[in-house]
């Protein structure tokens, strides 16, 4: 694949523009990871509470390895190793898993766990804080936890009219790390309006890599009749990223699950179609689209690159300290 800054003259002929970066971020990465490792150093079954990222196919692929998922804590035998996904978890969940003495793996994001010490920060010090997220997403459920009293919160600008806090001097505002960066600024202007006084939270909460796959979509979409991004539904970051690229100016954008989803129909009059994947999508569903459409006459690939990325997390603590000690469940 051509690699380029910016997508050059359309040729004659049908093509692909493949968005960089895409696929898995590094929280993503970790917590497949930290799965697959406790499948390895302590067999199966391995119980894991929620999905532990977006995406059917990966959590498919671990079943088959013998990770079972529940959705909540007492559905896993007491005593029993337990995984929390990378949307976090809130406190009460921990003390659940402790009173039934299970042995908790935590592979919330790093990214997520930072939000979750903004919560607690700004509950201490008598804040309000207005959570930007989408009602019931796991992630917002989890920073809700770390300061039910003190968090409210607002699902677009749409939502800002009926906020109210105790003192408009003492209110900030956070978010859930996988939304639209450009609909969160648009809320963030909204509750400014309303409260002059809102902080900002230390450092950006919108994941890197939510910003820059976002970012990549940005540049494609002006040069695409449509916009393939390959996501599951439920996943938050992968739904934005089609919004994006509608935005930003692709005539017809749809999120697919997997090459299967992709509708022959939509491809009618098509001489350009972008491609990209959210932070959940291993790449090999990408590579079936891509097979797809090259069937189809989408032979030209090329390779659009917003920015590298170079960031990793390591696996989690109780994780790593059990695989260098080298002790496994008996």
């Amino acid at each position: 694949m051509a690699a380029s800054t910016e997508p050059s003259a359309p040729p004659a002929d049908k093509r692909v523009l493949l968005a960089k970066p895409r696929g898995y971020c590094a929280g993503v990465d970790r917590a497949v990871q930290t799965v697959e490792h406790a499948l390895e150093h302590y067999g199966a079954p391995v119980y894991v509470r929620k999905q532990i990222v977006h995406n059917l196919h990966v959590v498919q692929a671990l079943e088959a390895r013998g990770a079972i998922f529940v959705e909540e804590n007492d559905e896993v035998p007491e005593g029993a190793i337990v995984v929390f996904s990378a949307h976090g978890v809130a406190p009460e969940v921990h003390a659940q898993a402790a009173a039934r003495q299970l042995r908790t793996i935590d592979a919330t994001c790093p990214l997520v766990t930072k939000v979750h010490q903004e919560a607690r920060r700004f509950a201490a010090e008598d804040y309000d804080i207005l959570l930007i997220g989408h009602e019931g997403h796991e992630e917002v459920v989890g920073t809700t936890g770390e300061a039910p009293q003190r968090v409210t919160l607002v699902d677009g600008p749409e939502a800002v009219p009926d906020i109210e806090v105790r003192d408009p001097e003492r209110v900030v505002w956070l978010s859930q790390t996988t939304l639209s960066v450009d609909e969160t600024m648009e809320t963030v202007q909204a509750l400014r309006a309303k409260f002059p006084a809102l902080q900002s939270p230390p450092s950006d909460d919108i994941c890197y890599a939510t910003q820059n796959r976002q970012a990549a979509v940005k540049v494609i979409a002006p040069q695409v009749d449509l916009f393939l991004v390959v996501g599951s539904h439920n996943s938050s970051n992968s739904v934005r990223m089609v919004e994006v690229a509608l935005v930003g100016g692709a005539p017809a954008g749809h999120l697919v699950e997997n090459a299967d989803s992709i509708d022959d129909a939509w491809l009618d009059g098509v001489r350009t179609v972008g491609v990209s994947s959210g932070a959940s999508v291993p790449e090999i569903l990408v590579t079936e689209v891509l097979a797809y459409l090259a069937e189809r006459g989408y032979g030209e690939i090329e390779e659009v690159t917003h920015t590298e990325e170079r960031l990793t997390f390591a696996l989690p603590r109780e994780l790593r300290r059990e695989l260098q000690g080298g002790t496994r469940a008996g």
